[in-house]
């Protein structure tokens, strides 16, 4: 068995799982694309190896901690470049993740506890930010890389607490080499959020052909061109749509099974959220029910005998308001759900609350983040949702669990391949006026699986 002691480095996508739901394939191709030609070339120029790219995310590994950290500096100092180059919906905003320690090496792969951590912190990690391991601190060079402490976290699964460090906003003033202090300022939208302190270290030349990104801008002006004349040709569309509308009843009444089993679903999910996690526990999981109609009694009795919690029932309040009274509803939601000191339950109520509220993109978003920091119940949520009744959430959820690469996902998605869904091929693409197709989301997420 081969072992190296690596810097590990995890970055992903923040909202990447909500675009999904609005985006064609072909937009969600693209904008990977830039996403890769943006960062790639900046791990390169530090040293660092590519493992491997699923989806959004990127795991990397360096000789040299901070090599790393600067890699992850410069990489959100590119994207601040860029994001001032491009319209708001075309913006990339990425989190950065590090940890360092001793990994096994087995078919152009790595494992071991250190790369565990690394995808734990990216949990808990914030977009924009380059987040590492008391580890990485310990191992670095202060003197060429600022930091700051965060906190010091429970993660799942790792013993102890963890001490997260980051990197603060320029402008920086170091008095010590072994105790960097640092002089933090205000941002200002004229400068980087890191002074270009690693970006500057790498030739121009080294960032890739720059007409290649802009070649992707121009084809991303000419989308907009082209949605103006789908919308302009919407109008005969509706007509036609109107004629179709007595073939559609039969698919309509078939889409209210499916919705049913996503109630189940969801029901049974804040039922395992609701209880206290030493109880949430013991509740099987949604394959070892039975039937829906078993796991609605369940969770009906044990909603009425525990409560729900503080918590639930603030988000059950926000889902019940009408959506011109929920803004006070939704704060004091908020405010328990930060309360919640594991990183992983706190994103799943985070999750939660986005789906009382009618955002189930950002709610996949949460989950997402939440099933990196440990949290089965948003990994059975996840599941649930390859079956809800709208197919940009089907989707959506599909492009989720590929990239989190969830095996127990494996039957459903497969489910997903044959069946689809009643409103597949309907609208549901960027901006509402593309093309969904569930089943061929299902299908691209299957071959992650096989890659």
């Amino acid at each position: 068995m081969k072992t190296a002691n690596l810097a590990i480095v995890f970055t992903d996508i923040k909202g990447f799982t909500e675009r999904t739901s609005r985006q064609t394939l072909e937009e969600n191709q693209r904008l990977l694309q830039v996403h890769h030609a943006l960062l790639a070339p900046l791990f390169k120029a530090f040293g660092g190896r590519i493992i491997k790219s699923i989806g959004d995310a990127f795991l990397v590994t360096f000789e040299s901690p901070t090599q790393a950290v600067l890699s992850g500096i410069a990489i959100q100092d590119r994207l601040w470049h860029h994001n001032r180059s491009v319209p708001e919906p075309e913006q990339l905003h990425v989190r950065v993740a590090i940890n360092v320690g001793e990994v096994r090496l087995e078919s152009n792969d790595i494992f071991g506890e250190p790369v565990n951590i690394a995808a734990r912190v990216e949990g808990i990690a914030e977009a924009g930010e380059v987040y590492f391991t008391e580890a990485v601190y310990l191992a670095m060079n202060k003197a060429e890389v600022p930091s700051k402490e965060v906190g010091a976290f429970e993660l799942k699964g790792i013993p102890g607490k963890i001490r997260v460090f980051h990197v603060p906003r320029a402008p920086y003033r170091v008095e010590a080499p072994t105790a960097a202090t640092i002089a933090e300022a205000p941002g200002s939208e004229s400068m980087p959020p890191f002074g270009n302190l690693a970006l500057s270290r790498v030739p121009e030349s080294s960032l890739g052909p720059a007409m290649d990104l802009s070649m992707l801008g121009q084809r991303a002006a000419a989308g907009v061109a082209v949605l103006g004349q789908r919308a302009a040709s919407g109008a005969s569309v509706l007509g036609q749509r109107a004629a179709a509308g007595a073939s559609v009843l039969g698919q309509q009444a078939t889409a209210l099974g499916q919705q049913a089993r996503s109630v189940g679903g969801s029901l049974f999910s804040r039922l395992r959220g609701g209880l206290p996690p030493e109880l949430g526990a013991r509740v099987p999981g949604r394959k070892a029910l039975v039937g829906l109609g078993l796991a609605a009694v369940v969770a009906g009795v044990a909603v009425v005998a525990f409560g729900g919690g503080a918590t639930m029932r603030a988000i059950d309040a926000v889902e019940d308001a009408p959506e011109a009274e929920r803004g006070p509803l939704v704060r004091e939601a908020k405010r328990l759900i930060q309360e919640e000191k594991d990183a992983g339950r706190r994103h799943y109520l985070e999750g939660l609350l986005e789906e009382a509220q009618g955002d189930t993109g950002d709610a996949i978003d949460a989950y997402k983040s939440a099933v990196r920091a440990g949290s089965d119940d948003a990994e059975d949520r996840l599941i649930d949702l390859l079956e809800h009744p709208k197919c940009s959430v089907r989707s959506s959820a599909a492009y989720a669990v590929a990239a989190l690469r969830l095996k127990g996902a494996v039957g459903a998605l497969e489910d997903l391949e044959d069946d689809g869904g009643p409103d597949d091929g309907g609208g549901g693409g960027f901006l509402g006026l593309g093309r969904c197709d569930s089943k061929k989301a299902a299908q691209h997420a299957l071959k992650t699986f096989n890659d």
